[in-house]
């Protein structure tokens, strides 16, 4: 399993990588693993503002649905339209094309809170 070490995971199962004030956040290769096939994913509108911990959206997979809950606070810039068409790209990468949204960090300390890739492996294996 892939735990990239320039992303930063939160325990419940999402990733965020920090490119100055940007936050790009998706959930993790664990997440997509436990879920399974995932068929749809349910993104918030840009321009909506949200808190650390709070729920963002969900993704839907065959068996079951599970919420996304937000690394850190900020406002949503862009959503990952592609994801619309082809939730599958969550389940093949994840960290990459399987983004599912950017944010306007609003407090860049919380990103500290988060643990590395070695913390989140320790978590999940």
């Amino acid at each position: 399993m892939n735990f990239p070490s320039e992303l930063k995971y939160s325990k419940e199962h999402t990733w965020i990588k920090v490119e100055g004030d940007t936050g790009t956040i998706g959930i993790t290769e664990f997440a997509q693993s436990e879920l399974g096939e995932i068929v749809y994913v349910d993104m918030p509108d840009t321009g909506k503002v949200f808190k650390k911990d709070e729920v963002f959206g969900s993704v839907e997979a065959v068996k079951t649905t599970s919420d996304l809950f937000m690394p850190v606070s900020g406002k949503v810039t862009e959503v990952n339209k592609t994801l619309l068409n082809n939730a599958g790209l969550v389940n093949t990468d994840s960290y990459d094309t399987g983004w599912m949204i950017k944010i306007h960090l609003s407090d860049p300390s919380e990103v500290k809170s988060l643990l590395t890739s070695i913390a989140y492996k320790n978590l999940v294996d």
